[in-house]
């Protein structure tokens, strides 16, 4: 039996703030898909994001990865990555601890973490503020370090919270390229957005109103 999409959901609502903010959702997202979420702020795009991760139960529905569902499979958790927008790091940790904590969490040797954690860092122009505790970095660059920690995990599906949005154009392009090359080499890819651009540059748009709706985008379809 062929194995079921990368990611999908069922019927799935959501609930936050004692209200129903995702209704009713079935989508199915195959594996290297880049898909991109818009929609107003307060539509459910984090708590559409945080359901999907895992994070949180849905009030409805299911969530599917492999074909498998989560609930059933909680292990499978370990193939997710979510970079929240609020970054998600551990307070009085460096941002290199950050990352390799993330690593050995994920069954890496201590040797191996650091030196996946030093290249993501790296490639996320990050590695000068290495050994920084997370609280001297500014916004955008706890905001790579972040992105970097998920690239290093090398995930299955990697959902991402406005990912782009304390970035400089420079350093907002270096992350959007980064994600998009995770993408090529086979990650799902789910970017919570406002920007346009980064919309463009992926697959599909999912956009979120009242009640959940998702469309087709990029040459008509």
């Amino acid at each position: 039996m062929a194995p079921g999409p990368a990611l999908a959901c069922r019927a799935l609502s959501c609930r936050a703030g004692g209200r129903t903010i995702i209704e009713d959702l079935t989508l199915e997202l195959d594996r290297a898909e880049r898909v991109a979420l818009m929609g107003p702020s307060g539509s459910g795009k984090t708590t559409l994001l945080t359901t999907l991760a895992g994070l949180l139960p849905p009030a409805a529905g299911r969530v599917l990865v492999g074909g498998v569902p989560l609930d059933e499979q909680p292990e499978l958790r370990a193939g997710l990555a979510l970079v929240l927008q609020s970054y998600g790091l551990l307070s009085l940790l460096t941002a290199a601890e950050n990352v390799e904590v993330a690593l050995r969490a994920a069954g890496r040797p201590p040797r191996e973490a650091m030196g996946l954690a030093a290249r993501a860092l790296e490639r996320l122009r990050v590695a000068k503020f290495a050994d920084h505790l997370v609280e001297e970095l500014s916004g955008g660059q706890q905001q790579r370090v972040a992105v970097a920690r998920a690239l290093a995990l090398r995930p299955r599906v990697l959902l991402a919270d406005e990912p782009t949005a304390e970035q400089d154009g420079t350093h907002r392009a270096l992350v959007l390229d980064e994600l998009l090359a995770a993408a090529d080499d086979g990650t799902t890819l789910v970017i919570a957005t406002h920007d346009p651009e980064v919309a463009e540059r992926c697959d599909r748009v999912i956009e979120l109103r009242a009640v959940a709706r998702h469309r087709r985008s990029r040459s008509g379809s």
